[in-house]
Order: C-alpha cells, then sequence, then structure tokens
C-alpha cells in the first residue's frame, strides 16, 4: 500500500493547513479550469447518463480524463514527491506530464512555453474555449457524470450486519482509505442502485458496477483510545468489494 494512500492517522506529517481559501494563488484558479474542461472534452462523457454531445463536439481533445485520472497521476508519484509539492502543483504536474505522455505537446514544447511566461508574464495566452465547448463546460457542471447503475443483483450486506474492511493488494488509485483496511464497522446505510467507477482498479476491486455502503467505524478503533475523542463515529463510503464478512 502506498503511503500516499494511508494518510488518516499517521504522525510527524507536519502542521496542518488551516487555510479557508480554495484558491491560494490566480494560477490554481486556471488549473481547475483546464482540469474542468478536459473533463467537459473527455470520450467517457458518451457513456454517461447525461447525453452529451461528444462526438459532434469542436476539439482536438480526443482522451478520457476524470477524477480518476488526475488522481491516479497524484497518487503514482513518488512518496516524498507527493508530499513535497502543494495540492494544485499535484495537479499541474498530473496534467501536463498527460498532455506529453498522449503527445499533444513535447516536453521539449513545454519547457519553451515555460520559459516564455516567466519571462514575460503579460505575454498573451492561448485562445479561451470556442463556443460549443463553453456550452458543453457548463452542461457538465450542471449535470455531471454520475455512475449511477440499476441494481443488477442483491446487497450482499444489510443494515446492522458487522463487516470487516478488507486489504487489497496496492494499485496505482484506490477509493479504499489506508486507515480502514483490516478494520471492523456496522452498515448503517445501503444506497440505492449501483455504482461504478471511471476506471477498473483492477486487484484493488472496482470494476463492473456493484453497491455501496455507508459504514460507521468506532475511532478508537481506528487510531487508538489516546489519539481519539471519546465517543467518535468515523462514517466512511465503501464499494461492495472493499467489504467481508465479520469473523
Amino acid at each position: 500500500m502506498k503511503l500516499q494512500h494511508h494518510l488518516g492517522g499517521i504522525e510527524n506529517l507536519g502542521p496542518v493547513s488551516v487555510e479557508t481559501r480554495v484558491f491560494v494563488e490566480a494560477w490554481e484558479q486556471r488549473i481547475f479550469g483546464i482540469h474542468t474542461a478536459m473533463m467537459a472534452e473527455s470520450n467517457h462523457l458518451g457513456e454517461a447518463l447525461p447525453a452529451y454531445p461528444v462526438k459532434e463536439l469542436p476539439t482536438t481533445f480526443k482522451n478520457t480524463w476524470t477524477w480518476a485520472s488526475l488522481r491516479t497521476g497524484a497518487e503514482d508519484m513518488q512518496p516524498f514527491e507527493y508530499f513535497k509539492y502543494r495540492y494544485y502543483e499535484k495537479w499541474l504536474m498530473g496534467i501536463s506530464q498527460f498532455f506529453v505522455d498522449q503527445g499533444y505537446i513535447t516536453a521539449d514544447e513545454l519547457a519553451e512555453r515555460t520559459s516564455l511566461y516567466r519571462a514575460n508574464p503579460q505575454a498573451p495566452l492561448p485562445d479561451k474555449p470556442s463556443a460549443p465547448i463553453r456550452k458543453q463546460i457548463d452542461a457538465y457542471l450542471e449535470k455531471g457524470d454520475s455512475a449511477y447503475h440499476e441494481p443488477r443483483a442483491q446487497a450482499r450486506f444489510a443494515n446492522g450486519d458487522t463487516v470487516r474492511v478488507a486489504d487489497p493488494a496496492a494499485v496505482d488509485h484506490t477509493r479504499l482509505p489506508g486507515y480502514l483496511r483490516c478494520k471492523t464497522g456496522k452498515v448503517v446505510e445501503i444506497y440505492p442502485g449501483a455504482f461504478s467507477y471511471f476506471v477498473s482498479t483492477g486487484v484493488d476491486g472496482i470494476g463492473e458496477p456493484m453497491p455501496v455502503y455507508r459504514v460507521a467505524f468506532d475511532a478508537a478503533h481506528i487510531w487508538g483510545e489516546g489519539k481519539s475523542e471519546p465517543n467518535t463515529t468515523i462514517y466512511a463510503d465503501l464499494f461492495e468489494a472493499y467489504l467481508q464478512c465479520a469473523i
């Protein structure tokens, strides 16, 4: 399991930031906007519940880009590099590497553009999205890309069941918080329908649509009584693949 998948409860990671601003620097807003535009033009929207005209969109972007893509790029970093950089710096590196890997720009071209804007911060930026793409972005922000499906099988667990969290092999990206692995909790809600994820996590267990549960954990059982406030419950939404019958 990668260190960046197991942050909850780890000591000596440094002071916790109490910054309340979503964007601290102006460039962070632009990175968020680029990521949003990429998702709004992503191939996967052709199979999303809302009807998106992706094939008719006048764009040169022809790949799939989702939250999973962004997270995989960040979590695949070397752990010490992961903790070295700030939140949106990870976004910037992941998005930049994606465009290089997919052939939209070469590493040398990216370096040249970077040098240009460092030397001339007021240099004109690339053209803004066309009207059809702006319309698509607005629609995506309004409707999203739900991974909801009609259930294909009965949920394996019921409300009140005691379950144990699995300990699957480490992968590039997981939806399972590391601090919950091998912990025991109680099912308190079964969400209607079934849910998939934007990518298959392979041996981690996420692939075909499946039930998702809200599971309650005693905080003291997760982090120990000395590191938890009394009578504190931790709730987590977990895919069925991550749960086992408690023995």
